[in-house]
Protein backbone atom coordinates (compact mmCIF):
# COMPACT_ATOMS: atom_id res chain seq x y z
CA UNK A 1 0.00 0.00 0.00
CA UNK A 2 3.02 2.05 0.57
CA UNK A 3 4.36 1.89 -2.65
CA UNK A 4 0.72 2.19 -4.39
CA UNK A 5 0.38 5.75 -1.86
CA UNK A 6 3.69 7.11 -3.22
CA UNK A 7 3.04 6.56 -6.82
CA UNK A 8 0.10 8.17 -6.56
CA UNK A 9 1.40 11.30 -4.27
CA UNK A 10 4.31 11.40 -7.55
CA UNK A 11 1.20 12.32 -9.56
CA UNK A 12 0.97 15.55 -8.10
CA UNK A 13 -2.74 14.99 -6.62
CA UNK A 14 -4.70 16.77 -4.69
CA UNK A 15 -6.98 14.48 -3.04
CA UNK A 16 -7.10 10.71 -2.64
CA UNK A 17 -10.26 9.37 -2.50
CA UNK A 18 -10.27 5.55 -0.75
CA UNK A 19 -12.37 2.79 -1.21
CA UNK A 20 -10.79 -0.06 0.39
CA UNK A 21 -11.56 -3.62 1.77
CA UNK A 22 -9.62 -3.08 4.96
CA UNK A 23 -11.16 -1.95 7.77
CA UNK A 24 -9.10 1.79 8.85
CA UNK A 25 -7.21 1.56 5.15
CA UNK A 26 -8.14 5.61 4.55
CA UNK A 27 -6.78 5.83 8.05
CA UNK A 28 -3.46 4.48 7.22
CA UNK A 29 -3.17 6.53 4.35
CA UNK A 30 -3.75 9.57 6.07
CA UNK A 31 -0.94 8.95 8.86
CA UNK A 32 1.94 8.30 6.24
CA UNK A 33 0.81 10.67 2.91
CA UNK A 34 2.01 14.05 2.40
CA UNK A 35 0.11 16.97 4.63
CA UNK A 36 -1.15 18.57 1.06
CA UNK A 37 -3.25 15.87 -0.13
CA UNK A 38 -7.08 15.50 1.24
CA UNK A 39 -8.19 12.40 1.91
CA UNK A 40 -11.62 10.98 1.63
CA UNK A 41 -13.10 7.59 3.02
CA UNK A 42 -15.58 6.39 0.44
CA UNK A 43 -15.85 3.09 2.73
CA UNK A 44 -13.65 0.81 4.55
CA UNK A 45 -14.09 -2.87 5.26
CA UNK A 46 -16.79 -2.89 8.01
CA UNK A 47 -15.56 0.06 9.88
CA UNK A 48 -16.62 2.82 8.40
CA UNK A 49 -19.05 4.63 5.48
CA UNK A 50 -19.24 8.13 6.05
CA UNK A 51 -20.45 9.85 3.65
CA UNK A 52 -23.49 7.39 2.93
CA UNK A 53 -24.54 8.40 6.43
CA UNK A 54 -24.35 12.22 5.59
CA UNK A 55 -26.35 11.53 2.63
CA UNK A 56 -28.79 9.48 4.56
CA UNK A 57 -28.85 12.24 7.78
CA UNK A 58 -30.25 14.89 5.15
CA UNK A 59 -32.42 12.16 3.28
CA UNK A 60 -33.73 11.60 6.95
CA UNK A 61 -33.84 15.53 7.80
CA UNK A 62 -35.71 16.36 4.22
CA UNK A 63 -38.46 13.97 4.61
CA UNK A 64 -39.09 14.20 8.88
CA UNK A 65 -37.96 17.74 9.39
CA UNK A 66 -35.91 16.70 12.56
CA UNK A 67 -33.99 14.25 13.96
CA UNK A 68 -34.75 14.75 18.12
CA UNK A 69 -37.72 11.98 19.11
CA UNK A 70 -37.46 9.94 16.32
CA UNK A 71 -37.47 6.12 16.40
CA UNK A 72 -34.91 4.27 13.64
CA UNK A 73 -34.80 0.80 13.17
CA UNK A 74 -31.76 -0.53 11.07
CA UNK A 75 -32.41 -4.27 10.46
CA UNK A 76 -30.32 -6.70 8.07
CA UNK A 77 -26.47 -7.42 8.05
CA UNK A 78 -25.42 -5.48 11.03
CA UNK A 79 -22.36 -6.96 11.80
CA UNK A 80 -20.39 -6.72 8.55
CA UNK A 81 -21.74 -2.98 7.53
CA UNK A 82 -20.05 -0.06 7.50
CA UNK A 83 -22.68 1.82 6.74
CA UNK A 84 -24.75 0.79 10.19
CA UNK A 85 -21.84 1.45 11.96
CA UNK A 86 -21.92 5.12 10.48
CA UNK A 87 -25.40 5.85 10.67
CA UNK A 88 -25.09 4.46 14.28
CA UNK A 89 -22.44 7.00 15.05
CA UNK A 90 -24.11 9.84 13.04
CA UNK A 91 -27.86 9.61 14.56
CA UNK A 92 -26.72 9.26 18.23
CA UNK A 93 -24.60 12.57 17.45
CA UNK A 94 -27.64 14.22 16.05
CA UNK A 95 -29.78 13.27 19.10
CA UNK A 96 -31.76 9.88 18.26
CA UNK A 97 -32.21 7.89 21.58
CA UNK A 98 -33.99 5.49 19.76
CA UNK A 99 -31.97 3.18 17.15
CA UNK A 100 -32.64 -0.37 16.75
CA UNK A 101 -30.71 -2.68 15.23
CA UNK A 102 -32.90 -5.92 14.32
CA UNK A 103 -31.72 -8.99 12.75
CA UNK A 104 -30.47 -12.67 14.03
CA UNK A 105 -27.67 -13.38 16.59
CA UNK A 106 -25.13 -14.05 14.04
CA UNK A 107 -25.55 -10.85 12.47
CA UNK A 108 -26.41 -8.32 15.39
CA UNK A 109 -24.03 -8.93 18.11
CA UNK A 110 -24.88 -8.10 21.60
CA UNK A 111 -21.50 -5.91 21.67
CA UNK A 112 -23.28 -3.43 19.21
CA UNK A 113 -25.90 -1.77 22.29
CA UNK A 114 -22.62 -0.36 23.90
CA UNK A 115 -22.56 1.97 20.82
CA UNK A 116 -26.31 3.62 22.19
CA UNK A 117 -28.21 1.15 20.21
CA UNK A 118 -31.08 -1.29 21.29
CA UNK A 119 -30.41 -4.99 20.01
CA UNK A 120 -34.17 -6.66 18.50
CA UNK A 121 -33.96 -10.25 17.46
CA UNK A 122 -37.60 -10.01 16.59
CA UNK A 123 -38.73 -7.93 13.66
CA UNK A 124 -41.75 -6.69 14.88
CA UNK A 125 -40.78 -5.58 17.88
CA UNK A 126 -38.09 -3.73 16.11
CA UNK A 127 -40.53 -2.05 13.92
CA UNK A 128 -42.81 -1.37 16.58
CA UNK A 129 -43.97 2.54 15.95
CA UNK A 130 -40.72 3.55 13.98
CA UNK A 131 -40.45 5.78 11.75
CA UNK A 132 -37.87 5.10 9.89
CA UNK A 133 -37.19 1.55 8.40
CA UNK A 134 -33.37 1.71 6.86
CA UNK A 135 -32.82 -2.44 5.52
CA UNK A 136 -29.83 -3.90 4.78
CA UNK A 137 -28.24 -6.24 2.28
CA UNK A 138 -26.60 -9.67 3.57
CA UNK A 139 -22.99 -8.89 2.69
CA UNK A 140 -22.08 -12.24 1.84
CA UNK A 141 -18.59 -11.69 0.27
CA UNK A 142 -17.71 -10.62 3.73
CA UNK A 143 -19.55 -13.49 5.49
CA UNK A 144 -17.10 -16.71 7.35
CA UNK A 145 -19.07 -19.76 7.83
CA UNK A 146 -22.70 -20.92 8.25
CA UNK A 147 -23.76 -17.49 9.63
CA UNK A 148 -27.53 -17.72 7.89
CA UNK A 149 -29.73 -21.28 7.31
CA UNK A 150 -30.59 -19.52 3.95
CA UNK A 151 -31.79 -16.02 2.03
CA UNK A 152 -35.28 -17.51 1.95
CA UNK A 153 -35.47 -17.78 5.83
CA UNK A 154 -33.74 -14.34 6.28
CA UNK A 155 -36.34 -13.54 4.20
CA UNK A 156 -39.14 -15.02 6.17
CA UNK A 157 -38.19 -13.84 9.04
CA UNK A 158 -36.47 -10.30 8.72
CA UNK A 159 -37.39 -9.39 5.31
CA UNK A 160 -39.20 -5.89 4.85
CA UNK A 161 -43.08 -6.63 3.49
CA UNK A 162 -45.96 -4.68 3.11
CA UNK A 163 -47.12 -7.04 5.99
CA UNK A 164 -44.14 -6.35 8.28
CA UNK A 165 -44.34 -2.27 7.04
CA UNK A 166 -47.33 -1.76 8.61
CA UNK A 167 -45.79 -2.12 11.98
CA UNK A 168 -44.47 0.93 12.01
CA UNK A 169 -46.10 4.47 11.82
CA UNK A 170 -48.19 4.88 9.18
CA UNK A 171 -45.81 7.43 7.52
CA UNK A 172 -42.75 5.95 8.12
CA UNK A 173 -40.05 6.18 5.12
CA UNK A 174 -38.12 3.18 4.14
CA UNK A 175 -33.99 3.66 3.04
CA UNK A 176 -31.53 1.27 2.03
CA UNK A 177 -27.94 2.00 0.97
CA UNK A 178 -28.44 -0.28 -2.20
CA UNK A 179 -27.96 -2.11 -3.99
CA UNK A 180 -30.88 -3.76 -3.31
CA UNK A 181 -31.92 -7.42 -3.04
CA UNK A 182 -35.64 -8.28 -3.93
CA UNK A 183 -37.25 -10.72 -2.15
CA UNK A 184 -33.88 -11.16 0.40
CA UNK A 185 -33.84 -8.13 2.29
CA UNK A 186 -36.95 -6.86 0.72
CA UNK A 187 -40.04 -7.18 -1.31
CA UNK A 188 -40.54 -4.87 -4.63
CA UNK A 189 -44.10 -3.94 -3.31
CA UNK A 190 -41.89 -1.74 -1.03
CA UNK A 191 -38.87 -1.05 -2.74
CA UNK A 192 -41.17 0.63 -5.37
CA UNK A 193 -43.69 1.60 -2.90
CA UNK A 194 -44.89 5.22 -1.66
CA UNK A 195 -42.88 4.32 1.81
CA UNK A 196 -39.83 3.89 -0.33
CA UNK A 197 -37.44 7.12 -0.42
CA UNK A 198 -34.58 4.71 -1.84
CA UNK A 199 -33.84 6.80 -5.28
CA UNK A 200 -34.14 10.06 -2.95
CA UNK A 201 -30.84 9.04 -1.00
CA UNK A 202 -28.98 8.26 -4.56
CA UNK A 203 -30.21 12.07 -5.61
CA UNK A 204 -28.62 13.28 -2.19
CA UNK A 205 -25.53 11.60 -2.32
CA UNK A 206 -24.73 13.67 -5.30
CA UNK A 207 -24.81 17.36 -3.22
CA UNK A 208 -23.50 15.33 -0.20
CA UNK A 209 -20.31 14.17 -1.93
CA UNK A 210 -20.26 17.41 -4.44
CA UNK A 211 -20.50 19.53 -0.76
CA UNK A 212 -17.50 17.09 0.70
CA UNK A 213 -15.03 17.61 -2.50
CA UNK A 214 -15.36 20.82 -2.24
CA UNK A 215 -15.03 21.37 1.59
CA UNK A 216 -11.77 19.53 1.38
CA UNK A 217 -10.37 21.03 -1.86
CA UNK A 218 -11.20 24.61 0.00
CA UNK A 219 -9.18 23.15 2.81
CA UNK A 220 -6.21 22.28 0.81
CA UNK A 221 -6.45 25.60 -1.37
CA UNK A 222 -6.35 27.82 2.16
CA UNK A 223 -3.54 25.13 3.46
CA UNK A 224 -1.40 25.90 0.16
CA UNK A 225 -1.52 29.60 0.54
CA UNK A 226 2.02 31.52 1.36
CA UNK A 227 1.64 34.68 3.66
CA UNK A 228 2.99 36.82 1.10
CA UNK A 229 -0.09 35.36 -1.12
CA UNK A 230 -2.89 36.29 1.16
CA UNK A 231 -0.65 40.08 1.65
CA UNK A 232 -1.30 40.64 -1.77
CA UNK A 233 -4.94 39.87 -1.62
Amino acid sequence: MLDTLKNLEAMQSDMFIVRHSDSGAAHFIAEHCTPNVAIINAGDGRHAHPTQAMLDMLTIRRHKGRFDGLKIAIVGDILHSRVARSQLQALTTLGVSDVRLVGPKTLVPSFFAEMGATICHDLEAGLKDVDVVVMLRLQKERMKGALLPSESEFYRLYGLTEESLSWAKPDAIVMHPGPINRGVEISSDVADGKHSVILDQVTNGIAVRMAVLSMAMSGQLQSDESPATKDEE
